[in-house]
């Protein structure tokens, strides 16, 4: 069952506070999306520190599509192996691209043994149109009915039910296309009505709902 928070963009009480200062809380990684580099997270790490989380985040490479998607997945699970102790749960937070390469780390490569949380932002989990304006790899990947979203797709409620799984998007985002393509059949739906694909992980009702999700 998916359990869906509909929020303006406006403030309301139900999105104020973040944290609840009895969760223990895991360090938070970022994965970022095509074209992206850490930097893209600078609000979203600053803003999370402020309240208290450890934050990690990495540059993959390529960033650009040109490799295909199970590589840059690769390139998180040699990351979380390198800086955490195998014992240490961590929260994973996916922003565009970044989401569906996060999904391959936890339904491919044993991430759901070591991720507590995941929060899916903004990305085409059941494809996008905009990925035919490009023939590199890693944009194939992400067309609708492509063979890797087909193969993340036939498991991945299943899969993913082991984690707390949380989708944010926005229904006015122009690069996932259509924007209901960030739907999943499964954990919480946060919708937020944020302008562009790149302002969700920078708008202070979206900060608040993930807050939220990580302190669930």
């Amino acid at each position: 069952m998916v359990s869906k928070i509909f929020q303006s963009s406006q403030n309301s009480p139900n999105s104020q506070g973040s944290a609840n200062g009895s969760i223990e809380r895991n360090p938070v990684v970022l994965v970022h999306g095509i074209n992206d580099t850490t930097r893209v997270f600078q609000t979203l790490e600053l803003w999370l520190r402020s309240q208290g989380w450890d934050v990690h985040s990495f540059n993959m490479t390529p960033n650009n599509g040109s490799s295909c998607l199970t590589a840059l997945a690769t390139q998180v699970e040699s990351y979380i192996q390198k800086n955490f102790a195998p014992e240490q749960k961590i929260d994973l937070l996916g922003f565009s691209m970044g989401g569906v390469i996060s999904r391959y780390y936890l339904q491919r490569l044993g991430g759901v043994h070591r991720v507590d949380r995941f929060i899916s932002i903004a990305a085409p989990n059941q494809g996008t149109q905009t990925a035919y304006l490009s023939q590199l790899l890693g944009c194939t990947q992400m067309r609708p009915n492509s063979e890797f979203l087909t193969d993340l797709n036939r498991d991945g409620a299943e899969i993913l039910n082991q984690v707390k799984f949380t989708s944010i998007w926005s229904p006015l985002d122009l690069m996932i296309v259509p924007a209901q393509s960030s739907k999943m059949p499964l954990g919480s739906e946060v919708i937020i009505p944020v302008a562009f694909h790149g302002w969700i992980i920078k708008d202070l009702q979206v900060l608040k709902a993930i807050a939220i999700a990580l302190s669930s």
